[in-house]
């Protein structure tokens, strides 16, 4: 049996791309015979300046929109970070693994810190070592495989990198993690900005496509979405990458093939038409399933409750192993 680990960030509300990229990945892992736990990874989201109430608000909203999904909590594990005291434990062991320059060297740290600094603000250490405390995360389970978007696999490859070295450096203490990713759409563009990736973080938001709009929000961000003045209609990521994005959300939703549905259009309005109307159907159920949840709050806290016992049961040995195989004497 695979045992399966991912967790999303409550820095926003959540987006297509989070749900093409990963979420929809999620809920077929599930259904495997596997065993699969998924988180809110709340912790990372102290990583710059941020609102509590906000944080929490988000990170509530963020459960339940995984469980509007299709997460089962009979058939997975969902919890929030911060109630597995395991992660922040392994994290500083990792720490003492990782290198200054690995970190520095993580692109969405050069990007953000970069970021701050052009805005005038500060950058806060966690920002740097944020991906250590994500190797934990996934490490501290014996993960074998985590389901993310393509901007992710940079910092899965740092966690194979972690775990090799613990192991060679104080014995056989974890698994060695692989991403897994979809075969289209694992990086959603912003459909302003189609060079960027579609983030839950954009003070920007016409060109995001939240799980939660209406159909007719929906429906003006794609008709809206920026193309090319090089008419016809060809599926070419480098040379005419907001054509490709809409491709790519096509097929994310439909299940065909970018290449072949370029085929089927001779100009950019039936397509823009296509894309919201199959992202409208697509999120339909999901808007439904979390208006439903969302009226009954404590189902959904019970849900995160048993996550983080049952995540606990399965963390505790394994980072007890690893305090154990450092050099710290038990308590």
């Amino acid at each position: 049996m695979t045992r399966i680990f991912s967790g999303v960030k409550p820095t926003g509300h959540l987006t297509l791309g989070n749900y093409l990229g990963a979420v929809r990945q999620w809920v077929a892992a599930e259904r495997e015979p596997d065993e699969a736990l998924f988180c809110v990874v709340d912790l990372h989201a102290l990583t710059v300046e941020h609102d509590p109430a906000r944080v929490r608000r988000l990170s509530r909203q963020a459960a339940t929109l995984l469980l509007a999904a299709g997460l089962d909590p009979e058939r997975c594990t969902l919890f929030v970070q911060s109630h597995v005291d395991a992660h922040t434990r392994l994290s500083y062991l990792l720490e003492c693994t990782a290198s200054d320059g690995e970190l520095r060297r993580m692109i969405q740290y050069r990007e953000k810190a970069g970021r701050a600094q052009a805005a005038g603000d500060g950058v806060r250490l966690s920002l740097l070592t944020y991906p250590v405390l994500m190797a934990a995360d996934i490490l501290a389970y014996r993960s074998e495989e985590v389901p993310v978007g393509e901007d992710q696999r940079q910092h899965v490859e740092l966690t194979r990198d972690l775990a090799v070295r613990f192991n060679q450096r104080y014995g056989p203490t974890f698994a060695v993690p692989r991403a897994t990713h979809p075969a289209v759409a694992a990086r959603v563009m912003d459909l302003q900005d189609p060079r960027s990736k579609m983030g839950k973080s954009h003070e920007v938001s016409a060109g995001v496509v939240y799980l939660l709009d209406e159909p007719g929000a929906v429906t003006k961000k794609v008709m809206r979405a920026v193309t090319d003045n090089e008419g016809g209609v060809v599926y070419d990521r480098a040379a005419r990458p907001g054509v490709a994005n809409l491709l790519d959300i096509l097929a994310a939703c439909t299940g065909g093939d970018p290449v072949e549905l370029a085929a089927g259009y001779t100009g950019y309005g039936q397509l823009k038409r296509d894309v919201a109307e199959a992202v409208v159907e697509l999120l339909r159920p999901v808007r439904e399933r979390h208006a439903e949840l969302a009226a009954d709050p404590a189902a959904v806290e019970k849900v995160l409750r048993a996550g983080a016992e049952r995540a606990r049961g399965i963390a505790r040995p394994v980072v007890d192993g690893a305090y154990e195989a450092i050099g710290l004497l038990a308590p």
